[in-house]
């Protein structure tokens, strides 16, 4: 069966129905259900720092996956996302075999380094004496928010970290909020960190009618600007008050000429998983479309001063012959629930609340 246009719009209202009629009902920001790890293949790892709030999340893939990127924001800080682009590469095929998402800036890059010699050591255990005689690279990109503005920048997420991150990694669920890549995590920053909140790590998955498709999401929400419940266009989290009572809304303050000064202490990063089969191109155009769900669920977003960046995976677990523009729009509604739910599991720290200590 093909999920091809004519279908679409009866898998996304048959996707999306039970959560619709749950909106009308609950006034509630929608947080979704799930975790990215409900798509087969895939297990997540988190590490943090105790000594400041900072950590890193990994995501092992069993089998590979086929891997898409969207590198949205104007200052991003990734690994390896050139060789995702659909025009580069032998294959189109070429599988990852795991995505580091860490904290630290720049520093946190150096997590897939600790995640790369896991992974090669689980090669070589696998294939035993053989091993010698072939050579064998795996591939893992990784993304990184700014979060050294928090306690001693020294302190950063290095290949050691990565490394613990993939021997906590296991399927089921997944903490969320002040873990892992989110620990650090802060929202709201236009008008700087003393009226900004603290926000986290989130994730969901989506299920997708009686297809068999499941769609995942996770994400490290450190954005520049606001947290919007898409259902309601109301602020959820972001730049507070002077006095505490409620939001600037930081785009009306835009219009309005103001909050226009450099911050570069952002970057939500993200990855969409789905176990329909697509190739490289196809994932590239699902990250896109779930850069939908980023902007639906953030604004303002993708600025120069974030470094915002989609990693889109296919584990290809299903036989469900799916449509890929399909699973790219369940895939941006995965995206704004993760978002939703990072900022809703943080924890708040002091001069930073979070959502639970408002609401």
């Amino acid at each position: 069966m093909k999920l091809n246009r004519r279908t679409l719009s009866k898998t996304l209202l048959g996707a999306f129905a039970a959560r619709a009629i749950g909106r009308a009902q609950n006034p509630a920001p929608v947080v979704g259900n799930g975790w990215i790890t409900d798509v087969g293949g895939i297990k997540v790892g988190h590490w943090k720092d105790t000594r400041r709030p900072t950590g890193c999340t990994v995501l092992l893939f069993e089998n590979g996956a086929i891997c898409g990127v969207d590198v949205r924001g104007g200052w991003p800080g990734t690994r390896l996302t050139d060789a995702l682009d659909p025009v580069k590469g032998a294959s189109n095929t070429i599988r990852v075999d795991a995505i580091a998402l860490s904290g630290g800036s720049s520093y946190g890059l150096a997590t897939a380094t600790g995640v790369e010699q896991f992974v090669r050591e689980q090669y070589i255990r696998k294939m035993g004496s053989r091993a010698k005689d072939r050579p064998w690279v795996p591939a893992v990109p990784a993304a990184i928010i700014y979060d050294i503005e928090l306690g001693d920048w020294t302190i950063t997420p290095g290949a050691e970290a990565g490394y613990k991150a993939c021997e906590a990694a296991a399927s089921g669920a997944v903490a969320e909020g002040n873990e892992g890549a989110g620990t650090g995590a802060t929202i709201g920053k236009m008008f700087g960190m003393t009226q900004a909140m603290k926000s986290g790590l989130g994730t969901s998955s989506i299920r997708v009618g009686d297809t068999g498709v499941v769609v995942g999401a996770i994400a490290s929400v450190n954005a520049l600007g606001d947290v919007i419940d898409p259902r309601t266009g109301k602020i959820v989290a972001g730049a507070r008050r002077k006095d505490g009572k409620g939001f600037l809304s930081e785009i009306d303050h835009l219009r309005q000429g103001h909050g226009l000064r450099r911050r570069n202490e952002n970057t939500t990063i993200a990855v969409v998983a789905t176990n329909a089969r697509f190739n490289k191109t196809e994932m590239s155009k699902i990250a896109q479309m779930a850069s939908a769900g980023m902007a639906r669920a953030v604004n303002p977003v993708f600025t120069t001063d974030d470094g915002d960046t989609i990693f889109a995976v296919s584990t290809g677990g299903s036989d469900f012959a799916a449509e890929a523009g399909a699973v790219g729009a369940i895939a941006a509604e995965a995206l704004s629930e993760a978002i939703l739910r990072a900022v809703m599991n943080a924890e708040g720290l002091p001069g930073l609340p979070a959502w639970r200590d408002l609401s």
